[in-house]
């Protein structure tokens, strides 16, 4: 396992920076051990909705976790609008860094990650491999 400490800038698409990762260092699997910062907007997909809800405002990151793989991310969030009320789901596109967005992953250079079709959970889920 190799960490790599990440740093997203004002603009910046949370969720596309993260799947560039998996390219810019050769790796077919990572996990996001942890994120903070804070986003302009957020596009959550709320836990059994087909689609994202945006949130717009000062919202703070308290929590980011999740696996990358080739065949996109697995993210999940947590955030605090101005107000202190807290909301969380799946990350999707178009949640955009606000101030900053700081970033531990895990990259597993010997793993490889794919998605693929469930037959028990009906979704594309998570299938660990070695690298070989």
């Amino acid at each position: 396992m190799q960490t790599l400490a990440l740093r997203l800038t004002p603009g910046q698409d949370l969720r596309a920076s993260l799947e560039s990762v998996l390219v810019e260092h050769g790796v077919s699997a990572a996990f996001m051990l942890q994120g903070i910062g804070s986003l302009s907007v957020a596009q959550l997909r709320f836990a059994g909705a087909a689609q994202s809800t945006e949130l717009r405002g000062d919202i703070e990151i308290l929590t980011l976790a999740g696996s990358l793989s080739p065949d996109g991310a697995h993210l999940h969030i947590s955030v605090a609008d101005a107000q202190g009320r807290v909301s969380g789901g799946h990350v999707a596109r178009g949640c955009i860094v606000r101030t900053t967005a700081e970033l531990l992953l895990a990259l597993l250079p010997e793993h490889h990650f794919s998605r693929e079709p469930d037959a028990v959970s009906g979704f594309s889920e998570l299938v660990v491999r070695a690298r070989s």
